[in-house]
């Protein structure tokens, strides 16, 4: 048989791991395919980009999919385990799980709030008849890109203090700061509170240094945090700072930095995951898509 698209396996997907033993993901393509009777030539064919089989990216987006409505839980990289709530969906013996069955989970909602526009342009066969391939194509981008912020937000906030430490100071040189990586690995080397915190130079020369505070937090974070990472910066003889949080900074917390004498830039979780996607932190490239248009000057005679 074809490789099915991904909603109708995300049924057959839950079936295979029902026995809540964890199972990596090559265990669960093996699985899969044998339920599904799918051959090692169908597992072969490759999306058009010629980098990816199309049916592991199929399997990958019934993941996505799955994890977002709370059905699955990673539980560490590259490892996946059925929940209670997905058990309970077996038990109601639905004939199928496709993304209308999924929106009845207010997780997966909000998932779909992120990317509400992206999804209405690819999921819709009526909307994406409004709008230009070139615009479907930038919608597909948008909602990968989305999910792939999600899925790296998340991560992070399970990483070890110590990681978490050397993903900030691999990010900041990536960004131009520090210098070399061992004169940021000096300057940044205490970690404590689940975060870390130290100087570090703002250009290659050391011309000004700027003082990092990075922390793994869940709530907001208020204007008694920033004015008190603002009233650290005398200390260290600095009129910049960077506060990263994995979280998310309170409104009294922005509008304090826009009055301040010192430069403040907070970095909330959302922001973190974007500067690592720009700068190939933690992100490898799966696929590159060129799009050409019809030079008209060199037909002109």
């Amino acid at each position: 048989m074809a490789v099915p698209d991904f909603q109708s396996m995300m049924l057959p997907f839950l079936k295979v791991i029902n026995d809540g033993d964890e199972h990596i993901v090559s265990e669960i393509r093996d699985l899969l395919a044998h339920f599904l009777n799918i051959t090692n030539e169908e597992r072969k064919e490759l999306l058009p980009s010629g980098k990816m089989a199309r049916y592991d990216n199929r399997i990958a987006w019934c993941q996505i999919y799955l994890a977002r409505a709370g059905l699955i839980e990673r539980t560490e990289r590259g490892k996946y385990r059925i929940t209670e709530r997905g058990r309970n969906v077996l038990n109601d013996n639905p004939p199928n799980i496709n993304i209308k069955y999924l929106k009845q989970f207010p997780e997966f909602l909000a998932f779909q709030n992120l990317s509400k526009q992206a999804e209405k342009q690819i999921l819709s066969k009526e909307e994406e008849s409004g709008h230009t391939p070139q615009e479907i194509l930038e919608s597909s981008y948008q909602t990968l890109n989305i999910e792939l912020a999600q899925e790296i937000l998340d991560q992070v906030k399970k990483c070890s203090p110590k990681f978490f430490e050397n993903l900030v100071i691999d990010l900041l040189i990536s960004m131009g700061y520090g210098g070399s990586r061992r004169d940021a690995g000096q300057a940044i080397g205490q970690s404590g509170d689940s975060g870390i915190d130290g100087i570090i130079k703002e250009d290659k020369l050391g011309l000004d240094i700027v003082y990092v505070q990075a922390k793994r937090w869940e709530n907001a974070v208020g204007r008694p945090d920033v004015q008190k990472f603002a009233g650290s910066l005398d200390g260290q003889r600095a009129k910049k700072g960077i506060l990263i949080t994995t979280s998310y900074f309170s409104q009294e917390a922005k509008n304090y930095v826009n009055v301040i004498e010192k430069k403040i830039v907070l970095i909330d979780g959302e922001n973190l995951v974007q500067l690592m996607i720009d700068h190939n932190v933690g992100v490898t490239e799966v696929s590159t898509y060129i799009v050409k248009k019809m030079d008209i000057d060199y037909f002109n005679e």
